[in-house]
């Protein structure tokens, strides 16, 4: 993600609005399960967070997600999201309960593979009781109908205040989620810890456009019925597919009117790049600007830290706002990074570096979102460097040199640990330009050969899965063989200023 703005903004009011629901009557007669079978399998429902420190009740226990199914329908008239989402997972203990994460929201009705599931609601818990308990180790499905006006997040101080999440835009929608707000728009085990693949498809009013995460997978027109109006209208589908897993922070619906570019990067991977056409009219050239760079750093990056993972690059460019005001970030989410507006060649490169870092490779706990942003950071500074700026060594020496210690009041940096950030200063800048500074440091330490090969080698190992600090620095002490223990607790673990390397 880049960082941040911080500004202020106030909460918008948003319509509330009753579901019509028709629920046909469905006898269903279950057989007790025999004496033998109860006493081998004893069901206990699953925990209501993964345990991360920083997100207590994000995420939840007793299974594991292997694809969400999104059917949705948005009417930008109303602001309002109506769907099914069907998760299919897999048990990872007997269950007689589990929970999804859902922030407001109406919910209908609810299956669990194909039998009528009790409900509740309990916060941001979705809380779904089977007919009959799961086994551990067996697949079912969860079927969720469910509807509302998705409420934006704002005034959060993680993010500076910035609204995120499900963000209404004059001619559809914007989302951005990182780090919690998958779950405002729709059911899902909201922690970077649980990838899944997804499927989506989504239907809109006839002249807006919905792009997702992956690859188009066909698109139909027709009418539809939309729960606020009162007959049917004209209406467009789209379907989307990203066949890799993927953190639900990730997960993006873009919705609008869009000037759409298609075709490969000279290494030859595919360039899906949508710009709203608002934003040709101050930059004639966006569309070029935001496919050609996207080619170049995909590019770039597949050859310094291993073959690209996903099935497309690509940019979603919107003219993004909140009440009336520029939104001030964009964010990597995966297979094609979103901007809210046309960013700098050295952003769009930090953005396509989360693809290896962020998205392929993802924390394991928000207290190693420094394997995202410094990361990304580091690469940004190699990109200018590679387009005539100043070298990584010096970018990250006037870093150093331009943030004093102690902290100013009110301006932490040093203070901030770049392993274990904290919560609300999880996006700091010690956690982008300080970890950015730790791996160049780190860089010089070991060698490029080294490091480069710790980088790769990471990306390799972690791809299309989850990594923690621990095993970022017990790779970099096997690959350089060099003791970094002090190093490491220097520049990743103390609220210090270490002394600058000499060099």
């Amino acid at each position: 993600m880049a960082q941040r703005h911080p500004r202020l903004h106030p909460f918008r009011a948003t319509p509330g609005r009753t579901l019509p629901i028709a629920v046909a009557a469905l006898c269903v007669v279950a057989l007790a399960p025999s004496a033998s079978a109860a006493a081998r399998h004893h069901y206990t429902p699953g925990a209501e967070g993964v345990g991360d420190a920083y997100f207590p009740l994000e995420g939840n226990g007793g299974y594991d997600a292997q694809n969400y199914s999104l059917d949705l329908t948005y009417d930008p008239d109303y602001d309002q999201l109506d769907g099914v989402v069907t998760m299919t997972a897999r048990a990872t203990q007997d269950l007689s309960s589990f929970d999804l994460d859902l922030s407001g929201m109406d919910v209908q009705r609810v299956k669990v593979d194909r039998q009528k599931a009790d409900f509740k609601r309990r916060g941001q818990e979705l809380v779904i009781t089977p007919h009959k308990g799961l086994r551990k180790g067996k697949t079912f499905t969860a079927v969720i109908t469910y509807g509302g006006v998705p409420q934006t997040i704002v005034g959060s101080p993680i993010v500076f205040g910035s609204p995120y999440g499900f963000l209404h835009t004059p001619d559809g929608a914007f989302v951005g989620d990182e780090p919690n707000g998958a779950s405002t728009w729709f059911p899902v085990n909201d922690h970077p810890s649980d990838k899944a693949t997804y499927d989506f498809e989504i239907t809109v009013p006839k002249g807006l456009t919905v792009v997702a995460n992956g690859l188009p997978d066909g698109r139909r027109n027709g009418n539809a019925a939309f729960s606020r109006r009162s007959a049917a209208t004209a209406a467009s589908t789209y379907k989307w597919r990203e066949r890799y897993p993927m953190a639900s922070y990730l997960a993006t619906i873009d919705i609008g009117k869009w000037d759409v570019k298609q075709g490969t990067t000279p290494g030859g991977v595919n360039n899906y790049t949508a710009v709203d056409p608002v934003l040709l009219q101050d930059q004639p050239d966006a569309v070029n600007f935001f496919y050609d760079t996207t080619s170049e750093a995909t590019d770039l990056w597949s050859q310094l830290f291993g073959k690209y993972a996903f099935e497309t690059t690509g940019a979603i460019g919107d003219d993004a706002r909140y009440n009336g005001e520029p939104l001030g970030f964009s964010l990597e989410t995966q297979s094609k990074p979103v901007y809210s507006a046309v960013r700098s060649t050295s952003t769009i490169a930090h953005e396509l570096a989360h693809q290896w870092f962020g998205d392929a490779v993802s924390p394991e706990r928000w207290k190693d979102v420094w394997l995202n942003e410094s990361f990304a950071t580091f690469a940004q500074w190699y990109w200018s460097e590679k387009h005539g700026g100043a070298t990584v060594h010096d970018q990250a020496r006037t870093t150093y040199n331009s943030r004093p210690f102690p902290d100013p009041a009110g301006r932490p940096f040093w203070s901030v640990v770049t392993a274990d950030p904290q919560r609300d200063t999880m996006f700091n800048q010690r956690v982008y330009s300080g970890g950015g500074m730790a791996l160049e440091f780190l860089r010089e330490k070991i060698g490029d050969d080294g490091f480069f090969a710790v980088l790769r080698t990471w990306y390799a190992q972690h791809k299309y899965g989850n990594g923690t600090t621990e095993q970022f620095t017990a790779l970099a002490q096997k690959v350089s063989g060099q003791d970094l223990t002090q190093f490491f607790k220097d520049w990743l673990y103390s609220p210090i200023k270490p002394d600058l390397p000499q060099g």
